[in-house]
């Protein structure tokens, strides 16, 4: 099982498959490395060598934030747009959504369950 990142990639998977599941590569991303590192795109993880290995990391590292530093750098934005107190900031810090979606019905996914109001009394 190669380990990417601080990830284990799938051995049964293809390579492009296997590479995304480290935090931050998808498709896009994953096509580059393979196609950069020269691998071809139906092997498999467990038939690459150390040496195609090592030069998937070498690219990684290279060009691709991941992992913990891509989660540390989301939070990190975030965080400073509440800083700020602008309006995505504040948006952030109510549970609201921040995109400009409207929260009259629906959004309840960013808002939570619904809290249950006192019923009509007939």
């Amino acid at each position: 099982m190669a380990r990417i990142a601080g990830v284990n990639l799938p051995t049964a998977k293809r390579v492009i498959i296997a590479l995304q599941y480290i935090h931050g590569i998808g498709p896009k991303g994953a096509a580059t490395i393979v196609e950069r590192a020269g691998i071809d795109t139906a092997r498999r993880v467990n038939e690459l060598n150390d040496a195609e290995v090592l030069k998937i990391r070498e690219i990684i590292d290279a060009d691709f934030t991941v992992e913990g530093d891509l989660r540390r750098e989301t939070s990190m934005n975030i965080k400073r747009l509440m800083d700020l107190g602008c309006y995505r900031g504040l948006r952030h810090r109510r549970g609201l959504p921040v995109r400009g979606q409207r929260t009259h019905t629906n959004a309840r996914t960013r808002k939570g369950p619904a809290k249950a109001i006192a019923g009509k009394k007939k």
